[in-house]
């Protein structure tokens, strides 16, 4: 939908692009046509129709326990009446009035992608966790130095990171005279992350959570300073938020100007571009897809992550049909399986879909950089709202993992294994 020349045929459909034209955009002494936004009104129909479909059938499998439910062959099965369903889904969105609409469908994916948010930093915890806990063990099996090595330069490397990206957040998102909320988010942001790191390596704290330490602390850090990176992109004040372009300009043109010349005054910062390929929108999509991968790949039987789906904890075991005691088929015979969630399904299916319903309005307001259009399109700008709730995620984000360090201290009762 934002490909180049898609809004040519966008614009075909009826009425979707007519009261449109010539809209004014913030910021921009002129007018812009209906070409820079209409592939944004279309990413909000897509996924709204992919949203409205993961949204029923979440509510739809609810209780779903065994595979002997009849509801359970519509998850497993049924694919093509599904793709019409949502193909269907997806031509009607593309017909709803604007107005009111887009307001609330933008409030709406607000809401979704913040929960998303956190369930990326579950995905994360979990990742530094069995990653800490993989290397440990090889250190302790032999060549300790070698994996500590690596521990050690993993850890430094994402502190490293950290720290640069801090004093270039400094740099240029920050003006001597202004910009006094992104300040106030970089410093609160950095110390926070300082505090979660020395709390992770207390010795109470190790005593009754051994697989804590840096490198967890390390990847939360990195993780929190691209939530306040993503933040600070979407805030309205332009000479607060430059682009990437504006970014590279500041570097490359020199700012210190020759004796007896006379220095030309600044001009205001351009708007930015209404594209979906900020850099803060591709380093959103590659964590997105990241995560989705380890959800899909990862084995710990004891994940956070099995907890936080509802799974079991014994991966699913397929049994042959018509085979012989030990397993064996005859050669040139069909080998079958049969169904092994008679006893109990194997995932929640309806906290499946749900994480899908959110996934999707996560993906929306990341192709469309977290940009409000108002009910009439008259503007299309980054708002206040969306920079507090990525700040806010940033913060729970870090509540979270702290929490994940201390809990074992303040419930002593409980087994966190």
């Amino acid at each position: 939908m934002l490909a180049p020349g898609m809004e040519e045929q966008l614009k075909k459909v009826p009425g979707f692009c007519d009261e449109g034209l010539h809209t004014r955009i913030p910021h921009l002494n002129g007018f812009v046509s209906c070409d820079v936004f209409v592939g944004y009104r279309a990413v909000y129909r897509i996924s709204f129709a992919m949203a409205v479909f993961f949204f029923v059938f979440s509510l739809l499998m609810i209780a779903v326990k065994t595979s002997n439910d009849p509801r359970a062959a519509v998850h497993n099965g049924f694919w093509f009446f599904k793709i019409a369903a949502i193909v269907g889904i997806m031509v009607g969105a593309f017909y709803i009035p604007e107005g009111p609409f887009t307001r609330a469908w933008f409030a709406i994916g607000v809401c979704g992608a913040f929960c998303f948010i956190l369930i990326q930093l579950v995905f994360l915890v979990d990742f530094a966790h069995s990653w800490n806990e993989s290397w440990v063990g090889r250190m302790e099996e032999g060549n300790s130095k070698c994996w500590y090595a690596a521990l050690l330069s993993c850890t430094s490397l994402f502190y490293g990171l950290s720290v640069v990206f801090v004093v270039l957040f400094y740099v240029f998102y920050t003006t001597p005279e202004d910009c006094t909320e992104n300040k106030f988010f970089i410093s609160f942001n950095m110390i926070l992350c300082f505090a979660v790191s020395v709390v992770s390596i207390i010795p109470k704290v190790q005593e009754y959570q051994p697989q804590s330490g840096l490198l967890q602390s390390s990847i939360i850090t990195l993780y929190t300073m691209y939530l306040t990176w993503s933040a600070m992109s979407n805030e309205p004040e332009r000479n607060c938020n430059p682009s990437l372009l504006n970014i590279i300009t500041q570097i490359a043109t020199p700012t210190i100007a020759p004796a007896n010349t006379t220095v030309i005054p600044a001009t205001p910062a351009p708007p930015k571009s209404l594209q979906w390929w900020d850099a803060q929108s591709i380093v959103g999509l590659v964590i997105f897809v990241f995560c989705l991968l380890y959800s899909s790949i990862r084995s710990s039987s004891n994940s956070q992550v099995n907890k936080l789906t509802l799974s079991a904890s014994d991966s699913a075991i397929l049994e042959e049909a018509g085979g012989t005691g030990s397993g064996a088929a005859e050669e040139g015979e069909v080998r079958r399986v049969v169904d092994n969630e008679k006893d109990g399904v194997q995932y929640n299916y309806a906290f499946f879909h749900f994480m899908l319903f959110l996934a999707s309005l996560y993906i929306m307001m990341t192709l469309t950089n977290w940009y409000s259009p108002d009910a009439d399109f008259k503007t299309m700008t980054s708002k206040w709202p969306a920079v507090w709730v990525k700040i806010t995620s940033s913060w729970v984000c870090l509540v979270l993992y702290l929490w994940t360090l201390v809990a074992p201290l303040v419930l002593t009762n409980r087994d966190f294994s």
